[in-house]
């Protein structure tokens, strides 16, 4: 058998013997990102691994969260983070400071940092920004400028916003643990649910 373009023939080939490396999604969170209270693999990130690998996207999802996390804690550990190759940046911290009542300008100035730091090791990086809300008693001024925090550094990085990563959950016991804070296994499949379209694009 005769086949006159032989380097379409090479890539074809060098595709079925050598398929392309999975993209790397790094979540960088607190305990949302974690699973806090549940096993790891019945947190997001990992359902939305084996989602996005049975629909053949060829993932590896590396799960950074730590609970109780402040975006300050994040800035401290990032850099040994950013030891392991990364496509995609997921960042989900904040929610903590907000908790807190930390001042939001430097959550801000903190967030913003961290996704400085990610930019310089890794130019090509797609960063992805998970939205938070603090709860109504911290204030009608500090609650606004919080979520406000997400949109503008989306905009000024140019990053995908995901408005709110526990829309649909918040606030529903029946998706929520004892705490009324963290979301159950079932709270974290309709998350990773909702995430799936958004990282379908991305990849």
């Amino acid at each position: 058998m005769v086949v006159g373009n032989y380097p379409v023939l090479i890539v074809l080939l060098m595709g079925f013997f050598y398929p392309p490396a999975p993209k790397n999604i790094l979540f960088f969170g607190d305990s949302l990102t974690a699973g806090y209270g549940l096993a790891p693999e019945e947190a997001f990130p990992a359902l939305l691994e084996t989602a996005l690998n049975k629909a053949e996207r060829k993932v590896k999802v590396v799960n950074a969260g730590l609970s109780g996390e402040t975006s300050a804690g994040g800035l401290s550990r990032i850099d040994w983070i950013l030891r392991q190759p990364i496509d995609i940046f997921v960042l989900e911290l904040g929610a903590n400071d907000g908790l807190r009542g930390l001042p939001l300008d430097q959550t801000k100035k903190n967030l913003q940092s961290i996704i400085d730091k990610v930019k310089a090791k890794y130019p090509d990086c797609k960063i992805v920004l998970a939205g938070m809300m603090v709860p109504p008693n911290m204030g009608k001024a500090y609650t606004e400028e919080f979520q406000n925090i997400y949109p503008d550094l989306a905009r000024k990085n140019n990053a995908v916003l995901i408005h709110f990563l526990l829309d649909g959950v918040a606030g529903n016991p029946k998706l929520n643990q004892a705490d009324g804070i963290h979301p159950n296994p079932e709270g974290h499949k309709i998350i990773a649910t909702n995430l799936r379209s958004v990282f379908e694009k991305l990849i």
